[in-house]
């Protein structure tokens, strides 16, 4: 048998050791390779998708090679641990350094090989149905044809190939100092006592505290400046609430009597301790993994909601033509509303029209202006959409504001108004918000008989409104309408409310694609993180329980103890990340004054459910493995 062929059985003999490790490395390359198809896509290169966009899916490339090698290192180094003692016994029969670290090099790279191999091989035979996916996730209007992608193949196994050369030469240096007793005793070496300091884990509830206190506390623009010492103190709180208040809770349990001697809680307590300081890092990472995971597709999908909200707010009507008297010619702006009430019958939408003027008058102050809208007119749009309508009498006025999410929130008009050619001042009895007239100065609302006595204004706006009941219906009508009246000479606007929401989804969808993918990476390498971690320990948990079942430990409460020390494993990070994941997006509500509980339970709720589901996976498994050798 040559020395290859040694390497080669080696991977064979510990493949269910390495299987975890080869699957997360193929899913990393499947995730990368995927991101390349895309990028390299001759339709999307076209002009489906712009050039921001693919630059984008470049990024996201660089973002999870970058991820992908400290994720390669941590979980070789992790996995070199559990072999220290079969490392120490080949040297005892006379493998020289040199041919360790050969043998180590050789395994790492014909890992990393087929990983590669697997992970493009998957991406080729589902190459098209995650082109059909992207379609529907992109809203493309044209199909993404099947292509053999050459460039990405050619870029993903040459730059994973780089990565498993230099990770294994990494790897290398692990092993380097230990001594031939240091590699037999390899995790039966006697650990000392964890001790957690006092101070250090009230410091952790302080920190904690006090960044959670400034995230709710920041309101609007004050969020962006809290972002970055909020974020540190949470980040320096998390890893002392894992490697000292975890530790230090602990300890205190296991002195309550009542407590430490119920049941089987003595043989978890007393183990916990140790567990929890081997740890507190791997937990850190998992934690801070997961938070940027649910933050990032938190802010995602709460970004698309708001802006969504925000296009349907601004464009209360399926059809907006909007002209200036000073700019357009009147005979011009009649024949394009003439144009789009006809275009609609053509294609059998029915409509009704509105249409209102917006005065900008003179008030007796001369250095100022405002705009003036008719009751009459404010009140028929009002109706045409379900909102409330004004009613004023005399000389009273109402003062209109538009706010959303994205731009502002509530304004406050004045309480009287003295406008040029009326004598007598206007009180202003309302102060409201609406979307109808989308102009963020806000405008007043007055009687149609104190309108004739308005000074004539030379700047006004005319705003005609086509109201349809099935507007979600109308995409391709504002495809037409909207290359036969671009924007693009500034005397007019037109809008589509239908045509303008699909070109804001295509757009938004691919952000959102390259966001879930990344995000989806990180969520894997913490899930990861924990099972390399867990199959760490799984030896030592099989001489434990060998000789506690010995000892009349049953089976039930040997599932039990197993299953309490596995959640404690899977669900403390990841609840500390969802607690983290839910104050980062309740700043970004703050930040727009914007609800996003539904947004915040659907994305967090979604990643707790596939934890769970990993778990009872994992448990099944660990249960079997550990059952097999202790009842054997």
């Amino acid at each position: 048998m040559t020395f290859r062929q040694f390497a080669f059985n080696n991977v064979l003999r510990n493949k269910r050791t390495y299987a975890a490790y080869f699957l997360s490395s193929a899913f990393s390359v499947l995730v990368f390779f995927v991101y390349a198809v895309f990028a390299f896509h001759p339709d999307l290169a076209a002009g489906n998708l712009s050039n921001s966009v693919s630059q984008g899916l470049h990024f996201a490339e660089s973002i999870i090679y970058v991820f992908s090698f400290f994720f390669v290192l941590y979980s070789m180094s992790a996995f070199l641990k559990t072999r220290k003692k079969e490392f120490g016994l080949l040297v005892m029969h006379g493998m020289t350094q040199l041919q360790l670290r050969t043998m180590v090099f050789l395994e790492n790279v014909l890992i990393g090989f087929f990983s590669t191999l697997t992970g493009i091989g998957i991406g080729l035979v589902f190459a098209k149905v995650i082109l059909l996916a992207a379609e529907r996730l992109l809203a493309l209007d044209n199909p993404l044809p099947f292509y053999i992608p050459v460039e990405a193949l050619l870029l993903t196994f040459a730059a994973f190939l780089i990565l498993f050369v230099v990770i294994s030469l990494f790897t290398v240096a692990v092993l380097r100092g230990n001594s031939l007793v240091h590699l037999i005793r390899g995790s039966q070496a006697p650990k000392p006592e964890p001790k957690a300091s006092r101070w250090l884990s009230l410091l952790a509830v302080v920190l904690l505290a006090g960044g959670y206190a400034g995230a709710f506390w920041a309101q609007g623009p004050a969020v962006v400046a809290a972002m970055i010492p909020v974020t540190l103190v949470v980040i320096v709180g998390t890893y002392f609430l894992f490697t000292q208040l975890s530790v230090y809770l602990i300890r205190r349990a296991t002195r309550s009597r009542a407590f430490f001697w119920r049941k089987t809680n003595m043989l978890l307590m007393s183990d916990l301790t140790y567990r929890m300081k081997d740890n507190a890092r791997t937990f850190f990472m998992v934690a801070i993994l997961s938070t940027v995971a649910f933050s990032a597709i938190g802010s995602l999908v709460g970004f698309r909601a708001m802006s969504e909200g925000t296009i349907v707010d601004e464009s209360p009507f399926a059809f907006q033509y909007r002209y200036w008297w000073e700019d357009q010619d009147a005979d011009k702006a009649k024949q394009d509303v003439a144009h789009i009430g006809q275009v609609l019958k053509e294609e059998n939408v029915a409509y009704e029209l509105f249409e209102t003027t917006i005065r900008s008058q003179p008030v007796k102050n001369p250095n100022k202006r405002e705009h003036v809208v008719r009751v009459s007119e404010y009140n028929a749009l009002a109706s045409a959409v379900g909102e409330q309508t004004l009613d004023l009498k005399g000389h009273e006025a109402a003062f209109v504001y538009y706010s959303n999410a994205l731009y502002g929130g509530e304004r406050t008009g004045s309480d009287a108004i003295e406008l040029s050619g009326i004598e007598q001042p206007l009180k202003v009895t309302v102060q409201e918000s609406s979307n109808l007239l989308p102009l963020f100065t806000g405008y007043y609302v007055i009687p149609d008989p104190l309108v004739e006595q308005l000074v004539e204004s030379k700047s006004t706006e005319s705003v005609f409104g086509f109201y349809v009941e099935d507007w979600k219906d109308t995409v391709e009508v504002g495809r037409q309408l909207s290359e036969h009246l671009p924007n693009d000479s500034g005397d007019y606007f037109f809008n589509a409310l239908a045509y303008d929401l699909h070109i804001f989804l295509q757009g938004y969808s691919a952000v959102m694609f390259v966001g879930l993918f990344m995000g989806a990476v990180f969520f894997v390498g913490a899930g990861s993180f924990l099972y390399f971690r867990l199959y760490t320990d799984l030896d030592d948990d099989k001489q434990k329980f060998r000789a506690i079942v010995k000892l009349g430990l049953t089976d039930k409460e040997l599932s039990k103890v197993i299953t309490r020390q596995l959640m404690l494993l899977f669900f403390v990070p990841i609840g500390v990340a969802i607690i983290h994941g839910a104050v980062a997006l309740n700043s970004l509500s703050n930040l727009f004054y914007y609800p996003l509980v539904r947004e915040t339970a659907l994305v967090l709720g979604s990643f707790l459910a596939v934890q769970i589901v990993y778990f009872l996976f994992i448990r099944s498994r660990y249960l079997q493995q550990i059952r097999r050798d202790v009842y054997r």
